[in-house]
């Protein structure tokens, strides 16, 4: 039941249905999985991780509320950041280079972390579930929720929420807030405000291109727009330029970062072609990649995939274990060495990987996979179990498993 609340950042009355405790349920159960779905985290460079992190933290101290702030780098190009409630804050890659001083980052994460200091998901999750309660009520079906294709088309079990918190668009009111309370975060911490400003300046000219260049995804949940850029100089003629703005340890800091880029570039145009079947350039980029930065473990997937595509399994898997071994912590990599060892009839180790790749990541795909091995080994119970979780999903892998418990003579749930 709805009710009203204060806001702790505002100080005003708001209609908010869900309570602090769902906020921290969801942040704390949604932030790996969404990490996962979204490319893993950046390992590279572990002193950038830490710089982000302890720039995050520093604004975090000066947030009207008192909640567990995480921050972490998403090993992704797409530029984008993101809040769940509770504090769980995340930036990609991708936007890090896009930024020349640490005021900058700073004005990211304080802007983030208004979002979640001033309850702007749960205030979200409020008008999803009144809206939701309408159309219910109007005798319309709820549409099926959609498939995340951009890894192999693999379906994301259990993370809906989250999925729909950080890519909602927040109110006019909601951005307004989280600009106009992140620059005082930013004053408060040390900053200067100016960085808000040149941020929101670079934004509206990027938006104003012919191609947002992937920024599609931040730009979509935080529109930008000159009027938000002149009301953060206003903002900033009353709060002062003083403070930190930190452009050439930012530019040191994020040194390794900009020398990678041409590899990344090259990764993209690769995963690009790969999407559009065009396999040949794919492999070539993968090998351009792993040329400049063979650490990388993306770069081996990505050659892995190719080879997968030409159904080069016994390849494909060699490039997968070196994913592996230089990336253990993303699920991907296990996934799809999994499902080569399962082309290449090596059961018990695909079962090894499909399971490590469960652990960190839940897949409607991994689970029917599972379930195919299972009873083929005449391990009836956890095949049905398997394909049990993944007749979940609404998708192409969830109607083969829901066929499959069909032929078996099982009911799709118990």
């Amino acid at each position: 039941m709805a009710g009203c609340s204060v806001n702790p950042v505002t100080g005003d009355r708001e209609l908010v249905a869900v309570g602090e405790d769902w906020e921290l349920q969801v942040g704390a159960q949604q932030y790996a999985p969404l990490i996962q779905a979204q490319g893993g985290d950046y390992e590279l460079d572990p002193g950038l991780v830490d710089y982000v992190q302890r720039v995050g933290q520093r604004l975090a101290a000066e947030s009207d509320r008192d909640l567990p702030y995480e921050f972490e780098v998403i090993n992704e190009s797409i530029p984008n950041a993101w809040a769940l409630p509770g504090g769980k804050i995340a930036i990609n890659r991708g936007l890090l280079v896009e930024m020349q001083s640490e005021s900058e980052l700073a004005a990211v994460l304080s802007h983030e972390i208004v979002h979640a200091a001033a309850r702007h998901g749960a205030l979200g999750q409020t008008r999803n579930l009144l809206l939701q309660g309408a159309v219910l009520a109007g005798g319309i079906a709820v549409g099926a929720a959609t498939e995340d294709d951009r890894y192999t088309q693999v379906a994301l079990l259990g993370g809906s929420i989250g999925a729909q918190l950080i890519n909602q668009s927040y109110s006019r009111e909601a951005e307004r807030e989280a600009d106009l309370y992140g620059m005082r975060y930013m004053k408060r911490a040390g900053y200067s405000p100016v960085g808000a400003v040149e941020l929101q300046e670079t934004f509206v000219r990027l938006s104003e291109g012919r191609d947002h260049g992937g920024f599609g995804a931040l730009f979509a949940s935080h529109p930008p727009s000159q009027e938000r850029v002149e009301n953060n100089r206003e903002l900033l003629a009353e709060l002062g330029r003083e403070g930190e703005i930190g452009r050439e340890d930012y530019q040191r800091r994020t040194a390794k970062l900009r020398a990678d880029q041409p590899a990344y570039e090259a990764y993209d145009e690769g995963r690009k072609a790969l999407a559009d079947e065009d396999v040949d350039t794919a492999l070539a980029k993968a090998d351009e990649a792993i040329r400049m930065l063979p650490e990388a473990a993306i770069f081996h997937s990505l050659r892995g995939d190719a080879l997968a595509a030409r159904e080069d399994y016994r390849e494909a898997e060699r490039a997968y274990d070196r994913a592996v071994r230089r990336d253990p912590s993303w699920f991907y990599h296990h996934l799809r060495r999994g499902m080569a060892r399962n082309e290449l009839e090596r059961y018990d180790a695909a079962r090894g990987d499909l399971n490590a790749a469960n652990e960190l990541m839940p897949t409607a795909i991994s689970h029917y996979l599972l379930g195919t091995i299972e009873q083929r080994a005449g391990n009836r119970s956890q095949a049905i179990e398997h394909y049990r979780v993944a007749a979940q999903a609404q998708t192409p892998v969830g109607q083969q498993a829901r066929e499959r418990l069909q032929s078996m003579g099982v009911a799709p749930s118990g």
